[in-house]
């Protein structure tokens, strides 16, 4: 059913003012326009809504039962559209973006300062969250994209490779494999290890990497996040395996990061948002600084 809001809104300010020709004025109407929204109204409901003499216009019995009713039916309808148009305002003044703590870590800040470039009004909200929640965040639309590890497909979220990343031996500068090019596992197979939580995607992709073989490297500790590990591993208290962008080593000195063969172990970094869904005008500039910034990176990376 059609509800006629035009003719309810013409309804409500007759009745609140007594008047036709007060309402016609408060809507910027003519008379005439008025009185043919009142008679369109009164056909749809089979029912007259005023009583109009030349000196007074008063409701009937079923003006007098619409009237509250329609009042508080335009009322909820007027904040139920304010706060839609609130949330525009937000969407358009501020970008909300998931983005993996190891990632955020290494390319958040240049990614930050050239959108802030670009559009310096605009704030950013970014979830550095594991790649489970991300997904969940965009999947529930709280985040427009997230820049995470790529898994299994699902058919609510698009997906969209940006890079492989090697994962690395982190090693004090001075360790004696640090002299190396690259490492072999067997290389640490005996020396003391830190790892991540097996929540995390980095714990499963190494795990399902090694096989059974992870069964004799020495994991002594395990840590909830890769920060934690780091610091270990500078204060000598173990090695540790992570993606390569975990740390830069040009500006944290005392570690070494050494690529690791026989198995070589990569993840996929990439785009996820939700499928069907449009971006925001702040989102595809976003997009585009990302998507630049990391083909930047896999060239600079051979």
């Amino acid at each position: 059913m059609r509800i006629d809001f035009l003719g309810v809104e013409a309804f409500l300010s007759i009745a609140e003012r007594g008047s036709f020709q007060r309402a016609a004025t408060h809507l910027n109407l003519s008379q005439t326009a008025l009185s043919h929204r009142i008679r369109k109204l009164e056909a749809d409901l089979g029912v007259k809504l005023f009583m109009r003499t030349t000196r007074q216009v008063s409701l009937t019995p079923a003006g007098a039962e619409l009237l509250p009713k329609a009042r508080a039916m335009l009322e909820n309808l007027t904040e139920s559209y304010e706060a839609l148009r609130a949330q525009g305002r937000e969407r358009q003044e501020r970008l909300s973006i998931g983005c993996l703590p190891t990632i955020a870590t290494y390319y958040l800040p240049s990614l930050l300062k050239e959108f802030s470039r670009r559009l310096p009004d605009i704030s950013v909200r970014v979830h550095d969250n594991s790649a489970n929640e991300i997904a969940a965040l965009v999947e529930k639309g709280e985040a427009e994209f997230g820049i995470t590890v790529l898994s299994a497909s699902r058919w609510d979220l698009e997906m969209k490779p940006l890079m492989k990343e090697r994962y690395v031996l982190l090693c004090p500068a001075d360790h004696p494999l640090a002299a190396k090019n690259f490492v072999s596992w067997s290389d640490f197979e005996g020396a003391p290890l830190v790892r991540i939580s097996p929540q995390t995607a980095n714990r499963a992709i190494i795990d399902e990497a090694l096989g059974s073989r992870r069964e004799f490297m020495q994991w002594r500790y395990e840590v909830q996040h890769i920060a934690t590990a780091v610091r270990l591993v500078l204060e000598r208290v173990a090695l540790t395996v992570a993606p390569r962008l975990a740390v830069d080593v040009s500006i944290t000195p005392g570690i070494a990061a050494l690529p690791i063969r026989n198995p070589t172990i990569t993840r996929t970094l990439g785009l996820v948002s939700k499928r069907g869904y449009p971006f925001s005008a702040a989102g595809e500039i976003m997009l585009d600084i990302v998507i630049q910034k990391f083909r930047d990176a896999d060239d600079g990376d051979g």
